[in-house]
């Protein structure tokens, strides 16, 4: 028996009717879709009433959606709208198969053979029949559909002598999930590279390959990095979700006095902006963040990245093909042609980019660009080591932001916990100050966070307005400790412990995000965030 209430147009922008509560699905309704559809389109058929099929969608809106369910079901469909814990909770006990399950009932399928098999001795054909097995190509989509639905960032697929590993990558850090059969790795890995449009009869070299496919309404790209290991070839897949990346400097953590700095920098007519990290620690996010928040129609923006992560509107984005003779040094040569008014470059990592980077901020335009440093003021000496003149340098650097990412507390499970004594003692006086009480807020876990205690990331940030001193001791060539002290800026894990402080994030996430900082500082003789 199903409930319904038709809303008016003002009610609802989308104008379709929808469920007031859950519906119960007939039997032959359910049957015109699988389980794999129902999860990508976020819909469940309701009932069959004289030939329409009546659908349950999330969003009643999505025509490819509905489209791909009518030609699925070969009968028109009644779109009806549903609220997102009715739709989970459908999906749930009709459609409830997990990637976990699936490969579960593949498993039993095996003779109990050597799991290894001898994958020499598989030809492609026989791969090829194997990756295209129904059942097979639902379990490879639901491991990858479970991993968008969990904000999964990376999918690795490891295989072991004894064991095939999933594992997804959240908010930074590897989760291993139950995993497929053994004998299951060279159909599931034929099946990614077959989807990435990869040469699956290649097994000994490396290779990459990309995959686009649509998830709840919405594009979703995966490049596919495949290398051969001794026992069979490891996967990984990063998945490039637009819809679900940030772009806004206080979204992603940043705080109103670093905001500040960077919108200044941003207006800059021209000059040079440099954000460090290692990989993974956002540097490009940010950079789009500040590409989003100057674009004008007025302005000509391009970029050369490898890879063109995600598409920005109104920009002009160039990857660099290697193969085809594009490179970072011949792109922005190129670009140079083209009238830009801002520049971005994907990464600094010789000197000839180097070299012409420099020379395009000192001729009137704005360049964006990143290094691999570990903090924001080892940036300047990494510049010098590629020979570019400190004069020159001192010249065009406006301003430099170095960055780590550290996992979020979830809104629905903080609470407030004595600060463990290891902790303690690995804080300084003034960080301790932060925390009068001794207490700090943690994730205690819950249903929202997957038992996790977290939920998305933050940045921790250091940013460096180049003062007047400062471009007189780069100019100089004084030393990385020098620079620090005279730029006082504040460092990221003073940045992160305020943030640990007001709730946003834990103290051990921040020590962790930060450790390579702080070794690095003590080598080099410096704390960073004390000005001399």
């Amino acid at each position: 028996m199903t409930t319904a209430t038709t809303h008016s147009t003002t009610g609802d922008p989308s104008g379709y009717p929808s469920f007031d509560d859950r519906p119960t699905p007939a039997p032959e309704a359910l049957s015109l879709l699988s389980s794999e559809q129902a999860m990508r389109v976020r819909a469940v058929p309701i009932a069959i009433e004289s030939g329409v099929l009546r659908v349950a969608m999330l969003d009643p809106t999505d025509y490819a959606g509905a489209d791909e369910i009518s030609v699925v079901a070969g009968m028109p469909v009644d779109r009806w709208g549903i609220q997102e814990r009715h739709l989970r909770d459908l999906l749930r006990d009709h459609y409830g198969t997990t990637a976990a399950e699936l490969a579960a009932r593949l498993g039993a399928a095996d003779d109990g053979g050597d799991s290894l098999a001898n994958l020499e001795a598989i030809d492609a054909d026989e791969l090829h029949r194997m990756a295209e097995t129904p059942t097979l190509i639902n379990l490879v989509n639901l491991i990858i559909l479970e991993a968008i639905r969990s904000r999964t960032s990376d999918i690795h697929i490891e295989p072991f002598e004894d064991r095939l590993t999933v594992k997804y990558r959240i908010d930074g850090v590897l989760q291993e999930q139950q995993s497929p059969p053994r004998h299951l790795q060279p159909a599931i890995t034929s099946r990614v590279k077959i989807m990435a449009g990869m040469n699956i009869a290649e097994r000994y070299v490396p290779q990459d390959g990309h995959i686009t496919l649509r998830f709840e309404g919405r594009k979703v790209d995966i490049r596919v990095s495949t290398v051969p290991t001794i026992y069979g070839e490891s996967v990984v897949m990063r998945l490039l979700d637009k819809q679900s990346i940030v772009l806004e400097l206080e979204s992603l953590g940043m705080r109103k006095s670093d905001r500040d700095v960077m919108d200044g920098l941003i207006d800059l007519p021209h000059g040079m902006v440099l954000v460090t990290g290692p990989t993974g620690s956002g540097k490009t996010t940010t950079l789009y963040a500040a590409l989003t928040k100057l674009y004008s129609p007025r302005k000509k923006i391009i970029t050369i990245e490898d890879p063109v992560e995600y598409e920005l509107t109104g920009v002009n984005q160039i990857p660099v093909n290697p193969k085809r003779g594009l490179t970072f040094a011949t792109g922005l040569r190129s670009i140079l042609r083209q009238d830009p008014d801002v520049i971005m470059v994907g990464e600094i990592r010789d000197r000839e980019t180097a070299d012409i980077a420099v020379r395009s901020a000192l001729t009137g335009h704005l360049l964006f660009s990143t290094l691999h440093t570990n903090d924001a003021v080892s940036a300047v000496g990494r510049l010098m080591d590629m020979g570019v003149e400190p004069f020159l340098l001192a010249s065009v650097l406006e301003g430099i932001l170095a960055q780590r990412l550290g996992r979020r507390i979830c809104a629905s499970c903080a609470t407030k916990r004595p600060i463990s004594e290891p902790t303690l003692h690995r804080m300084t006086e003034a960080e301790l100050a932060m925390f009068p009480d001794r207490t700090s807020t943690i994730g205690t876990g819950c249903e929202e966070c997957n038992n996790t205690g977290h939920k998305g990331r933050v940045g921790y940030y250091e940013v460096i307005d180049v003062s007047p001193a400062l471009r007189s001791a780069i100019g100089e060539r004084k030393s990385t400790p020098e620079l620090a002290r005279v730029s006082g800026h504040v460092s990221m894990r003073e940045d992160g412990m305020l943030k640990a402080a007001s709730g946003e994030t834990t103290i051990e996430e921040v020590l962790r995000a930060t450790q390579d900082v702080e070794d690095a500082a003590a080598l080099n003789g410096h704390t960073p965030g004390q000005a001399g």
